[in-house]
């Protein structure tokens, strides 16, 4: 875009004025925006937002700052008013996307955002907030989202679920979400190399925790609770929010947690991360005395030295007869930040207190998208099956014919999730068993209607009922009615929960905590039902084979 430079400058000192009033949204006005509209303040200036259908909307806050593999810090002060009003950047990722499947990104219809190291921004979206230094009437639950994407990927406005407009204004909550730094920016481990970089294997989480620090000290301007933060997350983010229950420095900052399609079972060991660290250099080529030259190293070279070292490591560990599984960028056990796995009882303690809602989707990751088996004939889909499940694959199909009697394509055989559910069930029966809190534990069960019935209940299918967002994510949801109506009932137990900690909702059936003993879950459907155990047969089948569908 062309822009005079004199109205430019123009325009930056109009947003630079003092604010002496708040205006607010003129009935019959959809979208209310100016220099003094929205304004809010902060810990390190002034921002402003704007109002779309009487929702108080920022983007692109600064919550930290931080040099590359060092500790994030507060944000600069700045002077004036910030103009906050579209996304801030994104952490550049390994594999940049170059080229998309069109029927997949139809579907998903993903928003990549403009990449850049600094990219410590959150979001936020809310029905009413502090302005011209007068207070809020009262104080809403806080919703806080991590986007999905493992830890290499992804950001706060990478699918168009993730608004948080809608649920904010449906549920009366304050809805956060938030990037911060992934792959080798947030995981390379260099501790080995000085003090300067004595926290590198783990800023990436550092960074969530930043953000939360940042809501604890300012979201009372924006109306929300700092006393009741709830965070919920997708994939990567479902390992976020349980990575942050086993955090010390969280403690205090999360009041209940949300887990979607996603977990953290293990963290990786020192002995690994050192030694991708160190591989990382040598494909640098840069010799411990030389360790600062990294920060100046472009980012794509960064990037392919990473993707190198990773699989160089790889290949010693297959050579030494040790396990590769989970090596990669994430989160580490580093004594400090992280000091224990999550099955140890010092890591469940830090949020015994905290409520947890767990739960997955029935399909997930399906071979009958990746295989192209969507009109797989019986035989086909039992020629599959008995890849894994060998002389046990008639009892498999016999169990998952029990678990779900409507289902009428052969590929609905082979496409049920076990990984997911699988982890899910893991970290319900540890905190149900060591911590007080309650557990609920949900699986989204509804089959989406686009391509023919084709996308199931995939990964991701979920996070546009829970954000009460069909109307922006009808290539997945197909928009109809059944849509609607799931997505109403699913978001507000989402805020129920947030509210209170219960899930229990007035649409859906009395929803009791889980145990293991008592397998209590929530699917997810056309009929929400509870059933306890629902897929039992199937998951122990699953957990005794030995080998993973290919």
């Amino acid at each position: 875009m062309n822009l005079n430079p004199t109205r430019f400058l123009a325009l930056l000192l109009v947003g630079s004025l003092p604010v002496t009033a708040q205006k607010t949204a003129p009935a019959g006005l959809p979208l209310v925006t100016g220099s003094k509209t929205a304004v809010v303040t902060t810990e390190s200036g002034s921002v402003r937002g704007f109002i779309h259908n009487g929702i108080y909307t920022y983007k692109g806050i600064p919550y930290a700052k931080a040099k590359r593999f060092m500790a994030p810090t507060k944000p600069d002060s700045w002077t004036g008013v910030r103009s906050s009003m579209a996304y801030g950047p994104v952490c550049p990722i390994m594999t940049p996307t170059s080229q998309v499947n069109d029927e997949s990104e139809f579907v998903y219809h993903h928003d990549w955002g403009y990449a850049n190291e600094d990219c410590l921004r959150l979001n936020v979206w809310s029905p009413q907030v502090a302005t011209s230094g007068s207070a809020v009437a009262r104080k809403r639950p806080v919703m806080v989202w991590l986007h999905g994407g493992g830890y290499s990927a992804g950001s706060s406005q990478e699918l168009p679920s993730y608004d948080g407009e809608n649920l904010s204004r449906t549920g009366d909550v304050v809805l956060v979400s938030v990037n911060h730094r992934l792959n080798v920016l947030g995981f390379l481990d260099l501790s080995d190399y000085g003090a300067t970089y004595k926290a590198s294997a783990n800023v990436g989480m550092m960074d969530l925790v930043a953000a939360l620090q940042w809501v604890h000290a300012n979201i009372d301007q924006f109306g929300g609770d700092p006393s009741n933060v709830t965070i919920f997350g997708q994939s990567g983010g479902g390992g976020k929010v349980s990575t942050l229950m086993y955090t010390p420095s969280a403690k205090g900052l999360i009041h209940k947690a949300i887990a979607e399609s996603g977990t953290a079972p293990q963290f990786q060991e020192r002995d690994i991360t050192h030694r991708v660290g160190a591989a990382v250099l040598a494909e640098l080529g840069l010799t411990a005395s030389q360790i600062d030259s990294i920060q100046t190293v472009p980012y794509e070279k960064l990037a392919a030295a990473g993707n190198r070292a990773v699989q160089k490591v790889r290949q010693q560990l297959a050579a030494e007869g040790k396990s590769v599984m989970g090596l990669g960028w994430g989160p580490s056990r580093d004594g400090t930040f992280l000091p224990y796995q999550p099955t140890q009882p010092e890591a469940l303690a830090l949020s015994s207190d905290v409520p947890l809602l767990v739960g997955s989707t029935k399909n997930e990751f399906m071979p009958s998208l990746s295989g192209n088996l969507r009109d797989a004939t019986p035989e086909q889909a039992k020629a599959q099956l008995q890849k894994r499940f060998g002389d046990k694959t008639d009892a498999y199909i016999t169990a998952v014919k029990q678990a779900y009697p409507k289902d009428s394509k052969a590929s609905d055989l082979m496409d049920i999730d076990d990984r997911f559910r699988s982890n899910t069930l893991k970290l319900a029966n540890l905190k149900s068993a060591h911590t007080t809190a309650p557990v609920y534990v949900y699986l989204f069960t509804w089959q989406s209607p686009v391509m023919d019935g084709a996308y199931k209940a995939v990964h991701c299918m979920e996070i546009p009922f829970v954000f009460n967002n069909i109307a922006r994510c009808e290539e997945m949801t197909g928009g109809g009615k059944e849509a609607y109506d799931l997505a109403r009932k699913m978001s507000q137990s989402w805020v129920s929960f947030a509210r209170t900690g219960n899930p229990n909702y007035k649409e859906l059936p009395n929803w009791q905590p889980y145990t293991e003993a008592t397998g209590t879950t929530m699917l997810f459907d056309n009929q929400c039902v509870i059933k306890n155990h629902p897929d039992k047969e199937i998951q122990a089948l699953a957990t005794s084979s030995s080998s993973r569908l290919p």
